[in-house]
């Protein structure tokens, strides 16, 4: 491999979140992490190359791009998912859930229903909130070892709680799921029927393992195309999350008008300019780098299918389609929300997320991230293997 991703890089002291801030989080000092969804693995040399060239320059003025930023990302969609999307669809923005809160302002009133599907990425809830809207569950249905949706009660929920705006994730953060297209034109068809709007979170996209294809929700018809918010970025692909950039389509016009007025009510312009340079060097350069990382990543997940099998039969792997966070079933453990919190942190010295706050649904989950060398992995599921023995 070119890339070598067993390389251990200390994060410490570098202002990193995931790294220098257990302290202020509650947790002890030296606790390994494995939770928040960025990469222990440096960006690709492109993409750093890139950068230097910008960071010689020495002036980091107002910053925008021209077309050719639009043609790399327009080359990396229709060339990976047969999607073909036009430059006046883009609105930048400095991150997805940036841009989620933007379409709630945007398309619903206060006190109106917002729709997700939970065990879910948690600020998705935490958004419609702090918005002052509705939150409204179509609660995943887990049922031998996977997830899958409850079409009735998602129509049902539209109907009696007045929902305006479903937020879709795909790939689905945390339980892995990447949506057929079967069940995605079901979702659509629905939100259509009801004249709901659809936010679809696609910025794990490019994260599939092998007997699983991506689709992107716009790509699917024209109807959906012009009923849905699609928001990516390079920031989990090429672990360029600091950087704040996303690329967010929107063909209909209409609501793509009262996206960029709520932009400017926000006070926010120009992004920042490193992002922009890196996400364009990203997807014009980054492909090799990202199909060594995939290779990798399914070794790790190997690696923890293989120990979890052997050493914890306790702990029960959801078999992940997409995404490289993993989702563990820690039900036969029979542990309290406390007591599990105590075994992960305190016996095992292990951050993790804990399923809850993905949802009352993640209760006796827990998520963890595998996006780390494989000597980190193996150093955090034997910690854990000894805490439980």
């Amino acid at each position: 491999m070119k890339y070598n991703f067993n390389q251990v890089i200390d994060r410490k002291n570098t202002n990193s979140l995931k790294y220098d801030f257990a302290v202020e989080r509650g947790k002890p000092v030296d606790i390994l992490p494995l939770w928040v969804a960025d990469m222990d693995f440096q960006a690709p040399s492109e993409v750093l190359d890139a950068m230097h060239k910008s960071i010689s320059h020495g002036i980091f003025g107002y910053t925008e791009v021209k077309s050719d930023y639009f043609d790399v990302i327009y080359h990396w969609f229709s060339t990976h998912f047969d999607w073909e999307t036009e430059e006046n669809w883009l609105i930048k923005t400095p991150g997805v859930v940036f841009a989620i809160a933007l379409a709630i302002k945007a398309l619903t009133k206060e006190g109106e229903g917002i729709l997700i599907q939970q065990p879910v990425y948690y600020p998705f809830a935490e958004t419609i909130h702090s918005n002052n809207r509705k939150l409204v569950v179509n609660s995943l249905v887990y049922k031998d070892g996977c997830y899958r949706i409850d079409f009735e009660d998602f129509e049902q929920k539209i109907i009696s709680e007045n929902v305006k705006l479903f937020l879709l994730c795909n790939p689905h953060n945390p339980v892995g799921r990447v949506w057929s297209k079967e069940e995605l034109l079901e979702l659509g068809n629905i939100c259509i029927k009801h004249g709901v709007v659809v936010v679809s979170d696609e910025i794990h996209c490019d994260f599939t393992y092998p007997g699983y294809k991506h689709i992107v929700f716009a790509s699917i018809n024209e109807e959906f195309a012009q009923n849905s918010i699609l928001c990516t970025a390079p920031s989990k692909t090429f672990n360029l999350a600091g950087l704040q950039i996303s690329n967010i389509f929107i063909k209909n016009e209409t609501i793509r008008q009262k996206i960029k007025t709520e932009i400017v009510k926000s006070g926010y312009s120009q992004l920042n300019t490193l992002g922009l340079v890196a996400c364009k060097a990203a997807y014009e350069y980054g492909e090799p780098w990202l199909n060594e990382l995939k290779s990798y990543l399914v070794d790790n997940l190997i690696f923890v299918r293989e120990f979890l099998a052997e050493k914890l039969p306790e702990i029960k792997l959801i078999e992940p389609q997409g995404t490289y966070l993993i989702w563990l079933d820690c039900s036969a453990l029979n542990l309290t929300k406390k007591e599990m919190e105590h075994l992960f942190v305190h016996q095992a010295n292990l951050w993790v997320d804990p399923g809850i706050i993905f949802g009352k649904e993640g209760e006796n989950f827990e998520r963890i991230n595998i996006a780390c060398p494989r000597i980190v992995l193996e150093q955090a599921l034997t910690q854990l293997e000894k805490a439980i023995r």
